[in-house]
């Protein structure tokens, strides 16, 4: 009993010692003074004033839409923000946003004044890096902004491609089809940014090497609205090296589109009178359409079938 006595009236001793060490480091300070000096660890979530924070100079993003912004903004004003922004420490006050401008800006559209922030610590690089990736995984960026985003990866990371696929969770076909996006005349980057066309009307036109033939099957996209399928059907159709492409027209000048309806067109007739059909057309329009016959009941057949006889 008087062990136990003894080692009681020490723990007693050890907490009083601990709770006066405490208050003689800051005897002047009021409570919620040391909560809120507590409340800005160098790592952690916690509330951060709006003003204090920057925005961020390796965002990828480059156009947010105001409508969806706004219902962000209303969104947050009825629930508040659910996931909070990530954020590095510069200084005392002092931050950088890393991740979710959206959320950052939609806020300052809901008049808060606080926001959730995750503090990280990194450098310029490590900043970027992790602005890129978490931004690539998290928003939904266009095309285009994605194929900037594994760019700057590439080149102010000194990423290799497959350290680029494992980081995005991409394998390195993917990577690398959104950088060869990159290639496509600015006329066809801007129609990828402001989605008139899809990923996938994109990836066709890559394949066309001639920016002529490139520029003039986007803006038949654009005026027939062609699906993805047709488009690539157009793509393929100008890759054909056969005899069938030959008898279309020897021309390098004239119109890609041009070709590739004179082709199908041929086609039809070949299907329609059950022979092979030469159809021929020159820069001017000018052309002609051959159909051979193999006999006289041949050529009776192919005349009933045009309602000649």
């Amino acid at each position: 009993m008087a062990d136990n006595k003894k080692t009681t009236t020490n723990k007693k001793k050890a907490l009083g010692r601990g709770l006066g060490a405490l208050l003689q480091d800051s005897p002047n300070k009021e409570p919620k003074d040391e909560v809120q000096e507590q409340a800005r660890p160098e790592a952690g979530i916690y509330e951060i004033p709006l003003d204090e924070i920057q925005v961020n100079p390796y965002q990828p993003r480059t156009h947010f839409d105001k409508d969806a912004l706004q219902e962000l903004a209303d969104s947050i004003t009825v629930q508040g923000i659910i996931q909070p922004i990530t954020v590095r420490k510069l200084s005392d006050n002092e931050y950088q946003l890393i991740s979710g401008e959206r959320r950052f800006q939609a806020s300052k559209l809901a008049g808060l004044t606080m926001v959730p922030a995750y503090v990280r610590t990194a450098n310029d690089q490590q900043m970027l890096e992790m602005a890129l990736i978490e931004n690539i995984q998290r928003e939904n960026l266009n095309a285009l902004e994605i194929a900037h985003s594994y760019q700057r990866l590439l080149s102010e990371c000194e990423l290799k491609q497959e350290q680029l696929g494992d980081r995005v969770g991409k394998n390195r076909t993917t990577v690398n089809n959104y950088l060869r996006l990159l290639k496509l005349p600015p006329d066809i980057q801007a129609g990828i940014r402001d989605k008139k066309i899809s990923m996938g009307h994109a990836r066709a036109l890559i394949n066309v090497e001639d920016v002529d033939k490139q520029l003039a099957i986007y803006r038949k996209t654009l005026e027939e609205e062609l699906s993805v399928r047709k488009v690539e059907a157009l793509v393929k159709a100008l890759h054909e090296d056969g005899e069938e492409e030959k008898t279309i027209s020897n021309k390098p000048d004239l119109d890609p589109v041009k070709k590739y309806e004179l082709g199908k067109l041929q086609q039809k007739l070949a299907s329609h009178l059950g022979t092979k059909v030469s159809l021929k057309m020159d820069h001017k329009d000018k052309g002609e359409i051959k159909i051979p016959f193999g006999s006289t009941d041949d050529l009776n057949r192919i005349l009933e079938i045009l309602e000649i006889i």
